[in-house]
């Protein structure tokens, strides 16, 4: 048996490698549907700080951004206040604003959204699953939903401008006349 031995572990590591190989091939060209405009983004039901759990389909026939952010990154943190005054600015003629914290400690997130004056809802995605079926590869990453559920526009990295935002919410605002 001994002289069995050495052949069996480099069976057996040959093997690991290549399982192992086709698992990381695998996952570097596996096809993923992309998010662009025009296509609906994938439900999600998510906690908020208070608790409250949203679901995407509530906000249905209502103009909706959804910002996915991290008090680790800077660019989310500078972009923030801006997101925040547009929202105050069109909240009463119907705007939604959802802010989609990236797996972060609620305690953290609390006292960032308290520091910047942030009260529109700010969800919690514990696991990543919805940072996963949304395919984020920078943050902050921006989505602008029209009232008909679809992507109207998506902004990935950052930070935008208050210009920026107010004419996407226009956008949206159009888009809600049109239907």
């Amino acid at each position: 048996m001994k002289r069995y031995r050495k052949p069996i572990q480099y069976i057996i590591l040959a093997l690991v490698v290549l399982i192992g190989g086709y698992a990381v091939g695998r996952s570097f060209f596996e096809t993923k549907e992309v998010l662009k405009p025009g296509s609906e983004p994938p439900a999600f039901a998510l906690a908020d700080l208070q608790n409250e759990v949203h679901e995407l389909e509530s906000y249905k026939g209502k103009p909706l951004i959804i910002n996915f952010w991290g008090t680790f990154c800077p660019p989310c943190r500078n972009e923030m206040p801006a997101l925040q005054h547009e929202y105050e600015k069109w909240k009463d003629q119907g705007l939604e604003l959802i802010g989609i914290n990236l797996s972060e400690d609620r305690l953290a997130v609390q006292r960032f959204a308290d520091s910047v004056g942030a009260n529109f809802p700010i969800l919690l995605d514990r696991n990543k699953k919805t940072e996963k079926q949304y395919g984020l590869k920078e943050y902050p990453t921006t989505y602008f939903i029209a009232p008909d559920g679809k992507i109207q526009d998506i902004v990935v990295g950052g930070p935008m401008s208050e210009e920026d935002i107010e004419i996407r919410i226009q956008r949206l605002f159009d888009a809600s006349s049109r239907t």
